[in-house]
């Protein structure tokens, strides 16, 4: 198993740094690819990534939630197509400045289903267009 990065990732690469295998990538182009990608391939399943998110974004594949319960001032970010109604954000985070091209400030108590985003975490490292964001 891996661990995945979720849409309540906010581009903060603080868990790049601490990643003993260098798995993880920050996605590109972000209006495709707009949070970090783990590779499955690589990931060793350590763990440290996960306390190093300020976001809390990340889980062990078989533990991201399906009835996850947005604290109210979450942010998610997502591609314009997932998140039609996210907008550009630059600010403060939770004490990080974060520059997202489509985000959304959740209100509190909405249940995101974070399972839908195991699929891009393989995507984005399959022979698929987010492939070529790796060069």
């Amino acid at each position: 198993m891996t661990h995945i990065v979720t849409r309540l990732c906010l581009r903060d690469t603080a868990c790049v740094d601490v990643c003993p295998v260098e798995c993880m990538v920050l996605g590109k182009p972000e209006e495709e690819w707009p949070w970090l990608y783990i590779d499955p391939d690589t990931c060793i399943d350590c763990g440290a990534c996960v306390p190093e998110c300020p976001y809390e974004a990340i889980f062990p594949e078989e533990e991201v939630p399906f009835d996850y319960e947005a604290p109210a001032g979450v942010w998610i970010a997502n591609t314009k197509e997932l998140l039609p109604d996210g907008a550009a954000f630059e600010g403060d985070v939770d004490g990080h400045d974060v520059k997202l091209l489509n985000a959304k400030q959740l209100s509190g108590g909405e249940i995101l289903d974070l399972t839908e985003d195991i699929p891009p975490n393989y995507d984005f490292f399959s022979e698929g267009p987010g492939y070529d964001a790796l060069d």
